[in-house]
């Protein structure tokens, strides 16, 4: 674990990308104490679609709100929505994986079958129409980007389950008369761990874009909350003559997800017992 964290303190990657998450978290989490609007407070007709100033650096929008606490408030959004939705699918991913590498048999070929069957349908379609059978709201989204996630974590962790399965550990705690429920959470599940903490990291990114871009379409978070999703919307019919409004939360959620990914990629490559 020590070589492990050296070699990600070592790599520039994963540092630009820890500070640049951390930068916009700590600005999201106190944004109540860096800006002095409120998200949803429209300063009067004087103040409407103002370009990027010292009192507004990001500008304001049509109707006079501060495009600046606006993206704040949708970043401190987003990262809980995509923080619960990526705990939500890697437990349910990991228990089916674990299930699926360690029984085997009919119940591997039932769970991967499944799993196959929920791969085969469009990502974006099979959002869409749980989300227009669910309420609108945060909470139904959360729970549906977390129960369509899953599928790709359960299929890393079953290829690790069944890697460990046939080491000498595991079939010495079977012959020990260990019950199952031991065995996968005392003895696979911390085996498991580092491929799962590469994926929750790539995947919180992943996340951010799709929750994005449901609420660019208006099926994500419901209005009037601030969402950088719904804030690209607001500008796209006047990004000619006000172009701040888009840009900024369009650059918020670029830097989000390349700070992410590269974490991502450090941690992979730092827990990868054959890299270099």
């Amino acid at each position: 674990m020590t070589d492990t964290a050296t070699r990600i303190l070592r790599d520039r990657r994963a540092m630009f990308g820890a500070a640049v998450v951390c930068l916009l978290t700590a600005a999201a989490v106190l944004a109540p104490l860096l800006v002095q609007y409120h998200p949803a407070e429209q300063l009067g007709h004087a103040f409407q679609q103002r370009p990027p100033s010292f009192a507004h650096p990001f500008g304001t929008d049509q109707v006079g709100r501060d495009v600046l606490s606006r993206v704040l408030a949708g970043v401190r959004l987003s990262l809980s929505i995509a923080s619960l939705s990526v705990l939500l699918s890697l437990t349910i991913g990991t228990g089916v994986g674990l299930a699926a590498g360690h029984f085997g048999g009919w119940v591997d070929t039932l769970l991967m079958r499944c799993v196959d069957a929920a791969l085969a349908v469009p990502r974006v379609l099979l959002l869409l129409v749980l989300l227009m059978v669910l309420p609108p709201g945060v909470v139904g989204l959360i729970f549906v980007l977390g129960f369509t996630s899953w599928f790709g974590t359960s299929r890393l962790v079953r290829a690790e389950a069944l890697s460990l399965r046939e080491r000498d550990f595991v079939v010495a705690t079977d012959a020990l008369g260990l019950s199952s429920l031991r065995i996968l959470f005392r003895h696979l599940l911390p085996n498991v761990a580092a491929p799962v903490i590469v994926a929750a990291t790539l995947g919180i990114g992943h996340i951010i874009l799709i929750e994005a871009g449901l609420s660019y379409l208006g099926a994500g978070v419901p209005r009037p909350t601030a969402s950088l999703g719904g804030i690209i919307n607001d500008g796209m019919s006047t990004l000619a003559d006000a172009w701040w409004i888009s840009a900024f939360p369009g650059l918020v959620i670029v830097l989000i997800v390349i700070g992410f990914s590269l974490i991502g990629d450090s941690l992979r490559d730092a827990m990868d017992p054959k890299s270099p």
